[in-house]
């Protein structure tokens, strides 16, 4: 990708939020050799939950595709605040994508699509992944998704 990840944010209209500070006893993130581990992130913006409750019951794929979006928003500000520099991106390895379901609810891996349709977007070639979207209960402060990642940094 010959542009920058600011400035294909930019043009997507996108300011990445300041990286939101842990809500319980763990870290924001962890850099361990060339890999940077962020905690998991929620649908946040504006400092507040932006999409709560469960895909099938309180929400649609579309709903649930926008909160796996901002997941992903909310991963790039931690990785900008771990590393600096969002260049320093080498290639988002792997996404783990937590959905609020039903029980009848089974378009999890669509959901997931929001957050890794965005990630191609932005990232290009460094933002292909390997992924896994489940279905879970609940997630913390009734979030409807929470995404974890693992991304290769300089």
């Amino acid at each position: 990708m010959s542009e920058t990840i600011e400035k294909r944010l930019a043009e997507l209209g996108i300011t990445l939020p300041v990286a939101a500070p842990p809500a319980a006893n763990y870290v924001p993130w962890v850099r361990s050799g060339n890999l940077l581990f962020p905690s998991g992130q929620l649908p946040m913006k504006d400092g507040k939950i932006a999409v709560t409750g469960l895909l099938g019951r309180d929400l649609d794929t579309a709903a649930g595709q926008e909160a796996a979006r901002l997941c992903a928003i909310n991963v790039l500000a931690q990785a900008k605040a771990a590393l600096g520099d969002l260049e320093k991106i080498r290639r988002l390895v792997k996404i783990s994508v937590y959905v609020a379901s039903s029980p009848t609810f089974t378009d999890q891996h669509l959901v997931g699509n929001g957050a890794s349709d965005f990630f191609a977007q932005v990232l290009g070639e460094r933002g292909k992944h390997a992924r896994v979207a489940v279905g879970m209960a609940a997630l913390p402060l009734n979030a409807a998704v929470e995404i974890e990642s693992v991304i290769e940094v300089e």
